[in-house]
């Protein structure tokens, strides 16, 4: 079986010129696109994710802005500060660091972002749009999914798609965006029977779950396009939740990890930055 790698970095580096773009677009128009992180403690993971949000944004033109909190913040402090936010007409986009210490509720600090600001299209107004077919800001790593597949030419309509995970970050919502592209879904998960069976039938599987290479090649019906979201650390480095290696040898299309949905979600981040700009623009 020939199978084609889908190459995230390509297809981000691609993302990116077409983001530069926009952006070139709205500070035309007198808008600069605004982009500020809130990270509260010092999470080593964390700021490094932030500093790689900075420079992204620096690469297409978008303003950063970064606010670092104490641990002992409040979560009182915080919803203060993400208020003030959402009032400043110069912020487009909010990014609150997740995981957050355990004394502040993520659900709380993710519902108290503007939708309109709430890039990382994680509050449920957002969510809830997304289901019922409304304009929204899409959460970025399946939006980066879906962006990876149509420049690799994959037509969905009519397909059968199977999402591994139900996850409110990746597989609810990537099930809905492959609805949205007239694919027939099926979202399994860790209560799924038959699991294997279900994967073999599908000609789309977006793996999801969190199970460093859970998903072997004896489970990929030959020819089917194939989409690893997960990032596990092992041992021998990060992999995702598909066997690589078996799965080459089955399927059609596959995302490698890392380098393939990876360097798309951060990019699909920078695209919500400029459509909340561009939204901006059109508020009296």
């Amino acid at each position: 079986m020939d199978c084609k790698i889908m190459d995230g970095r390509a297809a981000a580096k691609e993302a990116k010129e077409e983001i530069r773009s926009k952006v070139e677009a709205v500070k035309a128009k007198g808008v600069e696109p605004a982009l500020t992180v809130v990270l509260v403690g010092d999470d080593p993971a964390s700021k490094v994710y932030a500093e790689q949000k900075r420079k992204n944004c620096e690469s297409v033109g978008i303003s950063f802005s970064f606010h670092q909190l104490p641990g002992s913040t409040s979560e009182e402090e915080l919803l203060a500060l993400v208020d003030k936010l959402n009032s400043d007409p110069s912020v487009h986009g909010i990014l609150v660091e997740m995981p957050l210490p355990k004394h502040i509720s993520n659900e709380r600090v993710q519902a108290a972002i503007d939708p309109d600001k709430d890039v990382d299209g994680s509050n449920p107004a957002n969510l809830g749009r997304l289901v019922s077919g409304l304009p929204s800001l899409r959460p970025c790593t399946p939006q980066g999914a879906m962006y990876l597949m149509e420049k690799h030419g994959v037509d969905l309509s009519g397909k059968h798609a199977v999402v591994v995970g139900r996850s409110t970050i990746v597989g609810k919502p990537v099930a809905m965006l492959l609805l949205e592209k007239n694919a027939t879904v099926t979202i399994c998960h860790s209560r799924t029977s038959n699991l294997a069976e279900v994967i073999k039938s599908a000609d789309v599987v977006v793996a999801a779950v969190g199970r460093p290479e859970m998903i072997t090649g004896d489970m990929i019906k030959p020819g089917a396009v194939v989409v690893d979201v997960g990032i596990n650390s092992i041992p021998d480095g990060i992999v995702g939740d598909v066997d690589y290696s078996s799965a080459q040898k089955v399927a059609g299309y596959l995302s490698p990890v890392p380098g393939g949905v990876g360097p798309l979600t951060i990019a699909m981040l920078l695209d919500n930055v400029v459509t909340s700009a561009e939204r901006a623009l059109l508020k009296p």
